[in-house]
């Protein structure tokens, strides 16, 4: 009996649950539930409900959005100077600074009047967003019968979904069985039709967004789509092309000045030049004050020459911690903004060529925001943007501190120092700039930046190594000299006895010994030169840089002027080069 009735409970059980499953799978959820909790305010962006611990804010009318909001959804480089305040946003040719609880903005350095300002409220900061609807390219309203923010990016077209039939409904899922958050019975045979905007498609589904700015979900077959296209009026388009030469790729040399000009009298024009860069300006102190060395006489003659002046503005490389807090301070970094575009206006200049170098890797950031804020206020004068960059994979303080991809994006020109690969104290002899090397690093340059955004630099000089034997009886390097080209060939005649081609620098080797040292050198001269430049054309780069002026030999601006501008491609100078014998030739 017992059993009997265990089975009968069991068997009521079964068949319960089996109809509840037939009843869950045809019987659509008839629940309806509130699409947001009453009492808040909420933010969509497009199709998506935005989930935030800081609501968005209406004060006086306007809208006010966290940061973290604006950076996440909207603009991920706005950058809040915890010290100073101050919000700066940059775009390709504006530059706009904010500071808490001030009505006036800058824009570009020239005051703009807001309604509000940016707010600091229960210690998260509050943009104001409408001012800024323009600039980012988006549409805000917010909807005070839900309290609901809407965020839209402007576009050309839309999809709009029209409810078409009786009992159409919009769930908060793309299935009958989630709830109902808005019934639209009483849209039916309206003479105007409920407009839902179509942000997405799942099967039989059309993913809408309510003019209440409610998301949700409804069945296509309760609806008519369109789509519909909006004159969007164009704007300015403050872009420009990359400058380039009137031929060919570019060259460049930098010209290491840092007292007085050379004698211009003696300067002779070099074919094939295009760009000079002068080492004019730098960041003193950690107020952003600049050292001025330009010389108006300097751009008048090579102008006449038909060179381009992009003067180099550096951080001086030596004091660290003054870096740091000038990247990391907003008012400074504006300070040296405003100084180096004066100076551009009053010399005439034609392009700045960024060089900050020995850099915590903590400041990756600060430096890429510098150069972010910096280079669309140059533009707008102008100005060519450079800014050099180390091979990858280096020391913290010279490699690993640029972003090279962010650098790439927002400049016209990035330059790579690819020498030093054995620099003044390695522990070890070798080449400045082994021709594989610097082609290696070419490669590993080219995943972060375009090649037609890239230059080549390549050194003018090289190193004179001298090996002692310590006292452990290792032998160990006890210093390097930096030689110009024409000095290194200089030693090489008066000591060395045989000198070599090393296929795998691309340099002619050469040692001697002297006063119980043995001295080392990898020798630059036009023919490593050729080699290196010959690579601008394999990976059709921009351009070739060398550091600096008047450490090269004459034969070598021929060689440059060859490459540069009267090859146009890798298949050619190889083609040339195919039976050249590297032979090293004394001077008489």
């Amino acid at each position: 009996m017992k059993k009997n009735f265990a089975a009968s409970i069991t068997g009521i059980l079964i068949v319960s649950a089996v109809l509840y499953i037939i009843l869950y799978s045809v019987l659509p959820n008839n629940r309806v539930v509130p699409a947001f909790d009453e009492g808040d305010t909420h933010l969509v962006i497009g199709g998506d409900y935005i989930v935030t611990r800081n609501e968005p804010k209406i004060l006086s009318e306007e809208i006010l959005l966290p940061i973290d909001i604006v950076k996440k959804h909207i603009d991920p480089y706005i950058f809040w100077d915890e010290k100073l305040k101050k919000v700066t946003i940059t775009t390709q040719d504006k530059v706009i600074r904010m500071k808490t609880d001030n009505l006036s903005a800058m824009v570009n350095n020239k005051p703009v009047k807001l309604n509000i300002p940016v707010k600091i409220i229960d210690s998260t900061v509050y943009i104001p967003i409408k001012f800024l609807s323009d600039l980012y390219g988006v549409e805000i309203m917010y909807i005070p019968s839900t309290g609901v923010v809407v965020i839209d990016a402007v576009t050309s077209s839309k999809k709009l979904a029209e409810p078409v039939k009786e009992n159409a409904v919009i769930r908060k899922g793309h299935s009958k069985h989630n709830p109902i958050i808005k019934k639209l019975d009483a849209e039916y045979g309206k003479k105007e039709k409920l407009q839902l905007r179509v942000f997405g498609e799942y099967d039989k589904w059309y993913k809408v967004r309510t003019p209440e700015g409610l998301v949700g979900y409804i069945e296509k077959r309760f609806t008519a789509t369109r789509d519909i296209t909006v004159d969007i009026p164009k704007k300015h388009d403050s872009r420009r092309e990359l400058w380039s030469p009137g031929s060919g790729r570019i060259n460049l040399v930098w010209e290491m000045i840092y007292q007085g000009s050379p004698d211009l009298s003696r300067q002779k024009k070099i074919e094939g030049l295009d760009v000079l860069s002068p080492t004019w300006f730098r960041v003193i102190n950690v107020k952003g004050e600049l050292s001025n060395g330009a010389d108006p006489a300097y751009v008048e003659w090579a102008h006449k020459s038909n060179y381009k002046v992009w003067a180099l503005f550096s951080n001086g490389f030596g004091d660290i911690e003054l870096t740091s807090k000038f990247l990391n301070n907003t008012d400074s970094r504006d300070n040296a903004i405003r100084q180096l575009l004066a100076y551009a206006a009053l010399y005439k200049l034609d392009g700045i060529n960024i060089d900050f170098e020995n850099i915590y890797k903590r400041d990756k950031d600060a430096l890429t925001q510098f150069v972010r804020e910096i280079t669309p206020l140059l533009k707008q004068q102008g100005l060519v943007v450079s800014i050099d960059i180390s091979v990858p994979d280096g020391s913290e303080t010279y490699s690993l501190c640029y972003d090279r991809e962010a650098l790439g994006e927002i400049v016209d020109y990035v330059i790579l120092m690819a020498y030093d690969q054995h620099w003044r104290t390695s522990p070890v002899a070798g080449s400045v700039a082994e021709v594989s090397w610097v082609e290696e690093n070419i490669n590993k340059t080219l995943k972060f930046v375009p090649a037609e955004k890239l230059i080549l630099g390549m050194p003018f000089y090289t190193r004179l190594w001298k090996e002692e034997k310590g006292t452990d009886g290792k032998v160990k390097v006890s210093g390097s000299t930096g030689l110009s080209m024409k000095k290194a060939k200089a030693s090489i005649d008066d000591y060395a006895e045989k000198v070599l081609w090393d296929e795998k620098s691309g340099q002619y080797y050469a040692e001697y010994s002297k006063d119980g040292a043995v001295f080392k050198i990898w020798y630059e001269n036009e023919d490593s030169i050729n080699l290196k430049s010959s690579l601008v054309l394999k990976y059709r780069l921009a351009g070739a840089a060398a550091w600096s002026k008047n450490n090269e030999t004459p034969e070598v601006w021929q060689v440059l002027k060859t490459n540069l501008k009267e090859i146009s491609s890798y298949e050619q100078w190889s083609s040339i080069n195919r039976d050249k014998k590297y032979v090293y030739n004394q001077l008489d």
